[in-house]
C-alpha cells in the first residue's frame, strides 16, 4: 500500500486518488502470513499463475511503477497511459478480491525496488518476465534466492513445440505453427487434418477494402478519476513525450477489455480474415481487433481469444488469420527472441537505449534517465544502415501511405500489422535505415510493443537484419502492392506506375544487395529480372534511392522518381 514514508512518494508521483482508493480496499486486511508475489506491468490477470492458485487472504503482490523505465526512451503518451492506469486498476481490483497489495514507485531500478520489499515481507515468487530486459534487471535477485522464478502461464506453446529436436536456426514459423495445430487440435477435422485442407489461409485473405461492408467503429471509454489522475501525471511529468494522449479510446479496467474484446468477436471477426491486409485512409482499424495490447498486457488472456474466435461463428478465413497471428505468429517471436537472447547470440549490442530518431526530428536530445537497460542487439546482414528520418516522426515526405500511417501512429500508438510490414518496414529497408534505429522507433511508438516482439517483427522480419534466422527472404516491395492493398495512392502526389519512386527504390535496394540476396532461392525470378534491368535504368534507380534519401534525411519532401 502507499502509506508512511511512500505517500509523499505517491503524491509527487501523481496519484492521490490511486493511493486513497487503494487505502480505502485494503482497510482491515491482515498483511502477515502472506505469500508475496511480484507482478509485472505486463502480467495483468488473475486467471493464470500464482494469482489463480491461491485464495485471495492468503496472498500479497508487489505491483512497482518505474518513471525510470518510462524516462529512458521517448515512449508514446498513449502507451505510458494505457500500462500505468492498467496497473493501478489492476491493483485495486485485487485489493477489492482480498489480496493485499504493495505499491510501490520506484526511485532506482526494479530490482532495488523488489529488494526492499522483499526485506519487509520476506522471499518473493514471479511468473517468469516476458521482457528480456526485465529479467536482465532482476537477475541478481533470482541469483541470491530472494526472488523465485515461476513458469509463465500465459504462454500456449513451450520450447519443445519451438524446436522439438533443439537445432537451433534457422527457425520457421509454418512448421512451428502446424506441430502446434496439431497438438492443440485447434482447426483440426475429424482426422486431424485441417480444416478446409490448408494450414494457412492467407491466400484468400488478401482483399482490397472499398469500404464495403462498413469497418465497425471501435469502441471508447469514460475515463474514471484513477484514469484521470494517470493522464494529468502525463501531462506533468512526461509532456516531452511525443504522441497525442486520448484516455477515451484507452481500455483501463479489466471490464474495458472485456468490452474491447467483445467488440472484436462481435464487430471485426466476421471480416476480419479477407481483409486483414488492406489499408486504407478512410480506417486505421478496417476489421482489426486493436487487441494485441491488451493481450501483451494479460488483460486478456491469448488462451481466451484464441478459444473465442475458435468457437466463433465466422468464417473459416477468420478464425485461421486470426489464431495464426496470436498461436502462431506471437508464439513464435518469442521463442525466437528468447533462443537468440534477444538475437544477442548473433549480432552485436550496442551500450545504451537508442531514441528511434528523436534528436534528428526534434532538434535536441532525449533526456532520458540513468538507462535500466543496454540498447539491444543490432544485426545488420544488409549493413548498418542509416538514421530514422523525420518523416517518421510526423515530418511530411510528401508520400501518402508514409505520411497517413506515421500520423496515425503518433495519433494513436496503433497501426495494423501490414501498415507496419509494408509501408513503414519496407521502405526504411528500401532506404538502407539502420535496423537497430528503426527497431527502436517501432518500440517507442507503438503501444504493444515489447522487447520480445518488437526485436523480432523489426529485426528478424521487417528489416531481414537478422539474415535467415527467422524469414527466408526481405519483406520488400514496389509500388504495385501498396496501390493494390490500400487506397493511399489515390490520394498521392505521385502516380503509382509513373512518378512514385517506391518502385525505383525497390529495384535499387536489390541492386546495391546483390552480393548478399543473389543465393536466395525465393528471389531467383526477381534477381533474374533485376539483370534484365538496362543499365540506364538502374542508374536512374540508384540516382532516385539517394535523392530520396537525401530528401528524407533534411526533413524535405520527396521528389518524383527519376
Amino acid at each position: 500500500m502507499c502509506t508512511g514514508i511512500l505517500r509523499a512518494v505517491c503524491q509527487n508521483a501523481g496519484m492521490t486518488a490511486f493511493s486513497d482508493a487503494l487505502r480505502d480496499a485494503t482497510a482491515g486486511l491482515e498483511l502477515q502470513d502472506r505469500r508475496w508475489v511480484y507482478v509485472p506491468y505486463d502480467q495483468l490477470t488473475d486467471a493464470v499463475g500464482p494469482l489463480s492458485e491461491m485464495s485471495p487472504r492468503d496472498l500479497g503482490i508487489v505491483m512497482v511503477e518505474s518513471p525510470r523505465k518510462a524516462g529512458q526512451r521517448p515512449y508514446h503518451k498513449q502507451k505510458l497511459a494505457l500500462v500505468l492506469a492498467n496497473g493501478r486498476h489492476f491493483a485495486l481490483e485485487q485489493a477489492r478480491r482480498g489480496v493485499a497489495v504493495e505499491h510501490v514507485v520506484a526511485v532506482g531500478s526494479y530490482a532495488e525496488a523488489l529488494g526492499e520489499v522483499a526485506a519487509r515481507r520476506g522471499g518473493l515468487c514471479m511468473m517468469e518476465a516476458a521482457e528480456r530486459e526485465l529479467r536482465a534487471d532482476l537477475a541478481s535477485l533470482v541469483t541470491d534466492g530472494t526472488l523465485e522464478i515461476l513458469p509463465h502461464a500465459g504462454w500456449l506453446t513451450d520450447a519443445s513445440d519451438f524446436d522439438p529436436q533443439d537445432k537451433g536456426p534457422p527457425w520457421r514459423m509454418d512448421a512451428f505453427y502446424r506441430r502446434v495445430r496439431k497438438r492443440t487440435g485447434l482447426l483440426l477435422d475429424a482426422v486431424g487434418k485441417p480444416a478446409g485442407g490448408k494450414w494457412s489461409h492467407d491466400a484468400d485473405n488478401r482483399k482490397f477494402w472499398s469500404g464495403e461492408p462498413p469497418a465497425p467503429t471501435p469502441p471508447t471509454f469514460e475515463p474514471d478519476e484513477i484514469t484521470r489522475e494517470v493522464g494529468e501525471l502525463i501531462d506533468r511529468e512526461f509532456a516531452h513525450h511525443p504522441g497525442v494522449l486520448d484516455l477515451t479510446s484507452l481500455p483501463a479496467t479489466a471490464d474495458d477489455a472485456r468490452t474491447q474484446w467483445s467488440w472484436a468477436l462481435q464487430r471485426c471477426m466476421e471480416h476480419f480474415g479477407p481483409y486483414e491486409d488492406a489499408m486504407s485512409t478512410a480506417s486505421r482499424t478496417i476489421f482489426h481487433t486493436r487487441t494485441s495490447a491488451l493481450i501483451n498486457l494479460h488483460r486478456l488472456l491469448p488462451r481466451t481469444v484464441v478459444n473465442d474466435v475458435a468457437n466463433a461463428t465466422v468464417p473459416l478465413s477468420s478464425q485461421e488469420g486470426f489464431i495464426r497471428q496470436v498461436l502462431g505468429w506471437r508464439e513464435f517471436v518469442r521463442h525466437v527472441h528468447r533462443a537468440t537472447d534477444g538475437f544477442r547470440s548473433v549480432a552485436p549490442t550496442r551500450a545504451s537505449p537508442g531514441d528511434g530518431g528523436f534528436e534528428r526530428w526534434a532538434g535536441w536530445p532525449w533526456p532520458g534517465a540513468t538507462p535500466l537497460a543496454d540498447g539491444g542487439a543490432s544485426p545488420r546482414a544488409l549493413g548498418e544502415g542509416t538514421p530514422v528520418p523525420p518523416a517518421y516522426w510526423g515530418t511530411r515526405s510528401g508520400m501518402a501511405c508514409l505520411d497517413t500511417v506515421v500520423e496515425g501512429v503518433w495519433r494513436e500508438g496503433y497501426g495494423h500489422h501490414i501498415t507496419r510490414l509494408m509501408v513503414l518496414a519496407n521502405l526504411a529497408t528500401l532506404l538502407d535505415v539502420s535496423p537497430r534505429a528503426l527497431t527502436d522507433w517501432f518500440w517507442v511508438a507503438y503501444a504493444d510493443a515489447y522487447d520480445w516482439v518488437v526485436e523480432p517483427n523489426v529485426l528478424g522480419m521487417g528489416t531481414y537484419a537478422a539474415g535467415d534466422v527467422m524469414t527466408t527472404k526481405p519483406y520488400v516491395s514496389g509500388s504495385a502492392y501498396i496501390d493494390k492493398m490500400s487506397d493511399y495512392c489515390a490520394g498521392c502526389a505521385f502516380h503509382p506506375k509513373k512518378t512514385c519512386p517506391v518502385t525505383p527504390l525497390y529495384w535499387a535496394f536489390l541492386a546495391r544487395h546483390t552480393e548478399t540476396l543473389s543465393g536466395n532461392h525465393r528471389l531467383a525470378l526477381i534477381m533474374g529480372a533485376l539483370r534484365k534491368r538496362g543499365d540506364a535504368q538502374k542508374r536512374r534507380d540508384a540516382a532516385t534511392f539517394e535523392a530520396v534519401r537525401d530528401a528524407l534525411a533534411a526533413g524535405e519532401l520527396v521528389p518524383a522518381a527519376r
